[in-house]
């Protein structure tokens, strides 16, 4: 009998390692630390990522921009385009068992409506309010016609959260998120670790193959790079273009890029600087900046020409691109004119917030050296990427070097950037012209109608410079073989439903 026990005890033990080898974890770096894990409040592309494994959407997209119903079966907007009614998928579970249906729809989109400092708010400001037609049909009732709205709906504006688990946390949602993703959420510890597991009522968990992701903020893209070598981590986003044949030629290593949706620039503080230096008190001085700074070069330079140099908030290739105002080149005598035209004597000084990260930072370094031959003193002021964006808002800036990740249609690149008191304004641009574009833009869906508002926007914002707009990154995600199923979405997204690891 007591050799009996022991064979059984060596048997537990075996099938105990067997399913613990089984466990499979997939361990992402990440180039930043998220800002709140709240659908709502969020704002950084970081986080974006994140939200992807846990936070599902009514829609999606697809590697041709096409929009794909995920937690929606399909949609049908009215006659008047003063309507959107959606169909919702059946079965569907959030991650504390709650029932998503017509009545969570609304409430989702509703706590992104109302809810105090709700960074969706203007992305859904034509929604006059949501009805539910059945248990599985809501109908969104709107002020006037909005074209980007199912494109919204494509992101954080578009997520569900369990109701029971928002009311009861209240402005503390983001602490312990519950969505109706893949993974469900497990803990957080800042700036060392996020940590999901699989839901096992997910709607599609067929496809779902492994078990726990693990996401770490890494800010050195250098150190990131070791990790996925060193098989420390699987994946990694934002590797550095000048790392990318190290990455290529290493056979266990994979590479996926495509050139973003967004845009990197520099934001000029227009309506909140404080010292009231000469960069926001004149155009000139603004467009003088502009003109000292070489796009090419710090592709060139900076990014092994992998980049794509670009002066709109959409990239060159981008259909609602208006090729009526092409890139310029460097033209330092027109610089210095504009500066004299302004009435201002050089060196002009600009407080130049940068975010910490080896290629923002060489960015900027190449920027302060060009601006300097026309005039500038760009004093450069390293500062963590969340604390940039808090100092931004309070207008603690008057230069401010700023990625936007991008969307699929063009209103979500500039409507919270430029439209007047718009949340994401870091600026405080005001132009009533500028305004009724973004305005215009919204309320058709004819291509031609709304290209002929951009290029009106446009024309006003080159003209004044609420934003630099420099150039367009690619996506570089570097992972090991050893991961399969990946591909690479234009809006740099990670996804990882249908990825497997051996």
């Amino acid at each position: 009998m007591k050799m009996f026990r022991l064979a059984a005890t060596a048997v537990a033990v075996l099938v105990s390692i067997g399913t613990a080898q089984a466990q499979t974890s997939l361990r992402i770096g990440l180039a930043e630390d998220p800002d709140i894990l709240d659908p709502t409040m969020a704002r950084t592309y970081v986080g974006r990522i994140v939200f992807s494994s846990f936070c599902d959407k009514l829609f999606d997209i697809d590697e041709k921009l096409n929009i794909v119903p995920q937690l929606a079966l399909g949609s049908e907007t009215a006659d008047d385009g003063k309507a959107l009614v959606i169909k919702l998928r059946p079965g569907v579970k959030f991650h504390d068992g709650e029932p998503f249906d017509a009545e969570a729809a609304k409430f989702s989109l509703e706590r992104h409506l109302t809810f105090p400092g709700s960074f969706r708010k203007p992305e859904l400001a034509s929604v006059d309010h949501v009805e539910v037609v059945d248990p599985l049909t809501i109908k969104l009732v709107l002020k006037s016609p909005f074209s980007p709205l199912l494109a919204q709906l494509t992101d954080r504006a578009g997520m569900m959260m369990s109701p029971k688990a928002a009311k009861e946390a209240g402005d503390k949602f983001g602490l312990r998120p519950v969505c109706a993703g893949p993974y469900k959420f497990v803990e957080r510890v800042q700036q060392d670790r996020i940590v999901f597991e699989k839901f096992a009522d997910y709607w599609n968990k067929d496809n779902v193959f492994i078990d726990k992701i693990v996401f770490q903020p890494i800010v050195d893209a250098t150190v990131r790079l070791a990790n996925l070598k060193s098989g420390g981590l699987d994946l990694i986003e934002r590797v550095l273009a000048t790392d990318l044949k190290e990455v290529r030629a290493d056979s266990r290593l994979k590479v996926a890029t495509a050139i973003e949706l967004g845009y990197q620039g520099i934001t000029l503080n227009i309506g909140k600087d404080k010292a009231k230096g000469p960069l926001s008190q004149s155009a000139k001085v603004r467009q003088a900046l502009d003109w000292s700074i070489d796009r090419e070069a710090i592709n060139q330079v900076v990014f092994n020409g992998e980049f794509k140099p670009g002066n709109q908030w959409v990239n060159p290739d981008h259909p609602y691109y208006q090729g009526a105002f092409p890139i310029h080149g460097r033209d330092i005598a027109k610089a210095k004119a504009l500066l004299k035209e302004a009435g201002v004597t050089g060196p002009v000084s600009v407080d130049f917030l940068v975010p910490k990260g080896a290629e923002t930072e060489a960015v900027a370094q190449v920027v302060q050296s060009m601006a300097s031959e026309a005039g500038f003193d760009m004093k450069i002021r390293v500062t963590e990427f969340a604390t940039s964006l808090k100092q931004a808002e309070a207008g603690e800036y008057q230069a401010f070097m700023l990625a936007w990740s991008g969307r699929i249609d063009p209103d979500g690149n500039s409507y919270v950037f430029l439209r007047k008191d718009a949340p994401q304004n870091y600026s405080a641009w005001t132009n009533a012209d500028a305004d009724k574009a973004l305005d215009d833009a919204r309320r058709t869906s004819d291509m031609a109608q709304r290209k002929a508002a951009y290029e009106r926007l446009t024309k006003l914002e080159l003209e004044d410079h609420a934003i630099l707009y420099l150039y367009h990154r690619r996506i570089i995600i570097a992972h090991t073989t050893k991961l399969k199923g990946y591909r690479q979405m234009p809006d740099g997204l990670v996804r990882v439903v249908g990825l497997k690891l051996k």
